[in-house]
């Protein structure tokens, strides 16, 4: 499998405004923002890639890099192998961009006469936009809002209509900054179910960033952490958990012994252990080490007692454990 996006040691520094003025004046001036630093990665053609960070971190910064709007300081990005700065016409007819917080639909056109102008810019004849559009509206369930303007949308319908846009040319690579941004729950799954579709149909390539580290986890085959500007871990979602916890945490509800029995049963192999009990249900917690006997030892000598065991639950670690960990 060969990589639709190559990122190679990039820096992105926004200088101070008026800096040369305020020396000159002799005032004190901020440091240059660093907003990416030597950040270096692949994602490979038809893979979901998920970055996350905290705001600030550098996640739009890097995806407008990407789709060319801003130009790095150092380094370089290429997109199924055209310089994003040197070829960046030939990168733009490849991308396929959505943001949060999207700017650039004209207010007073319609939903519908939004995608036709920006299908012509695309280059769509228009018999095809119009088929395309159509299309578009009627899978993002946007056909009721043809005839509505741009500024009479709410915020989870534009967020709808702005990857409606990014797809409207089955771009083979597709950055989506926040896409589930402003949706309900039901919206939400639809859209994710959509991207889904995008990479495992089309075979498009997508970049997704999202606050939402659920949705991160159930569409992302790998996952990038970025902090003040550099990427400090990339991997699989379950392989960055099991590196940052050591440790889960079991949960054991259980009746027919009371809770000085049950604390009896487990002292010697569990060292520090939660107990409450209420109406009769004894509740246990206590922390293991991944596939050790002790959850196992736990239980036999539970059931050994007489033990009804009501429920059993381990948590693992988060990537939101993960994220705050390099905080």
């Amino acid at each position: 499998m060969s990589a639709a996006i190559v990122i190679e040691n990039l820096y992105k520094t926004y200088p101070v405004p008026l800096a040369g003025l305020l020396r000159f004046l002799r005032r004190s001036t901020k440091r240059p923002t660093e907003a990416l630093r030597g950040v270096s990665f692949k994602i490979e053609a038809g893979e979901i890639f998920g970055l996350i960070g905290r705001n600030g971190a550098g996640k739009t910064t890097l995806v407008k890099t990407i789709a060319t709007l801003i130009r790095p300081t150092a380094g370089r990005v290429l997109v199924h192998g055209y310089d994003t700065v040197r070829d960046e016409e030939r990168v733009r007819a490849l991308i396929g961009l959505a943001t949060a917080e999207e700017r650039s639909f004209y207010w007073r056109l319609t939903v519908e006469q939004n995608l036709l102008f920006f299908a012509r810019l695309y280059g769509l004849p228009e018999r095809a936009a119009r088929r395309r559009v159509a299309e578009l509206l009627d899978q993002f369930e946007l056909s009721d809002q043809t005839r509505r303007r741009f500024a009479e949308l709410s915020s989870g319908n534009r967020q709808r209509l702005a990857v409606a846009r990014a797809m409207l040319n089955s771009p083979p690579v597709l950055l989506l900054d926040e896409p589930t941004r402003s949706l309900d729950p039901v919206a939400a799954a639809s859209m994710r179910a959509m991207i889904a579709a995008a990479a495992r149909e089309n075979g498009a390539t997508v970049l997704l960033t999202s606050h939402n580290l659920h949705e991160i986890e159930e569409l992302c085959a790998r996952i990038a952490i970025i902090s003040r500007g550099r990427i400090v871990a990339l991997d699989a979602p379950q392989a960055l958990r099991a590196r940052h916890r050591q440790t889960e945490r079991v949960s054991l509800t259980i009746r027919n012994l009371t809770r000085h029995e049950a604390i009896e049963a487990l002292a010697g192999f569990i060292p520090t252990l939660e107990s409450a009990e209420r109406d009769g249900i004894v509740e246990l917690r206590f922390l293991r080490a991944p596939e050790d006997e002790a959850l196992d030892r736990a239980l036999r000598n539970l059931y050994a007692r007489g033990a009804t065991i009501i429920d059993c639950q381990t948590e693992k670690a988060t990537l939101l454990d993960v994220l705050e960990s390099y905080d």
